[in-house]
């Protein structure tokens, strides 16, 4: 996973930096001045979950999905 900032320009998103041809992404507009804030245990698991990512230790959104609906 990388986190590329940008903003929008004309109607389009345009990146401060390169991504891949074809690569997935997801969008998250901050309102205003707002910030995203995370107390350390979610740091650390989130940081965590990048350092996965980066060893090749990910698993399909899908898969993600369906386990996540299966604990309902």
């Amino acid at each position: 996973m990388r986190i590329a900032p940008g903003k929008v320009v004309d109607g389009r998103v345009e990146l401060d930096a390169e991504l891949p041809e074809g690569a997935s992404v997801t969008v998250l507009a901050l309102e205003g001045d707002e910030t995203f804030e995370a107390d350390a245990e979610t740091e650390k698991m989130l940081l965590e979950a990048i350092a996965q990512c980066r060893r090749g230790q990910s698993s399909p959104l899908k898969d993600l999905l369906a386990e996540m609906r299966s604990r309902e």
